[in-house]
């Protein structure tokens, strides 16, 4: 009888035993590891990122630059700026119609070229433009050089980018290598193109859009004929270069 006791009580303690180990190793797989956002070297000191450093730099020293181009704060050594298009043609039926040009520079020794965000609201909708950097910013426009192409939604919104030369474009005429023009960092070759616009890639949309079928061609796309694009859509309305 008093072996039977003993055995009962060993039993329950063997249970007790295996319910707490049993218990033990749940809380511990459950428990996630501590981690740390710092490294500690070999010194024993944790080591902290160091933030960089921010700055707005000069965009230009060799020219002025339109008054409504606005450089913003980045990391050296990139170079960002922005500056806005106003309507042209499209002025009187569409006059809230406005774009957001930014331009990019990264690392210059390392890329062989800029970004260009063209960001338009309020256009014409459903109408494909051409964007074009020229050396005048209206008529005659100058020397241009075709940068790509734009396509609003429904909405009349509608983004582009682009991946180009953009702050140092020019075009050059080799019979005439002794021609110069000023850009951002001093004299350099050839006639610079400064200057953003759109326009509507073709004639009979722009006659259509704009309710006049007596509208001329122009030369703004290639292809399809010598005058086959529309009148300029937006432009950026300056004298002084904006990029």
């Amino acid at each position: 009888m008093v072996f039977q006791h003993l055995f009962k009580r060993r039993g329950i303690q063997v249970a007790v035993l295996l319910l707490c180990l049993f218990l033990s190793a749940c809380t511990s797989s459950t428990t996630p590891p501590t981690t740390s956002n710092n490294s500690t070297p070999s010194g024993g000191s944790p080591v902290q990122a160091k933030p960089p450093t921010i700055r707005v730099p000069a965009f230009s020293s060799g020219e002025q630059i339109a008054p409504t181009v606005k450089v913003l704060a980045s990391v050296d050594p990139t170079v960002i700026v922005q500056f806005p298009l106003f309507p042209a043609s499209i002025k009187s039926l569409f006059p809230d119609a406005s774009a957001l040009v930014t331009v990019i520079q990264g690392n210059p020794q390392t890329n062989d070229f800029d970004t260009v965000i063209v960001d338009v609201q309020k256009m014409p909708p459903n109408q494909k433009f051409t964007v074009f950097f020229t050396e005048l910013s209206a008529r005659p426009f100058g020397h241009a050089e075709y940068v790509g192409d734009l396509i609003t939604r429904e909405d009349g919104s509608g983004e582009s980018i682009f991946h180009l030369i953009a702050f140092v474009a020019f075009a050059a005429d080799a019979r005439q290598s002794t021609v110069t023009s000023q850009d951002q960092s001093g004299s350099a070759s050839g006639i610079q193109l400064e200057h953003v616009g759109l326009w509507f890639d073709g004639i009979a949309a722009a006659r259509q859009v704009l309710h006049d079928p007596g509208l001329a061609g122009t030369p703004f796309d290639g292809g399809g004929g010598v005058l086959h694009a529309g009148p300029q859509a937006l432009t950026d309305g300056q004298t002084l270069p904006v990029i």
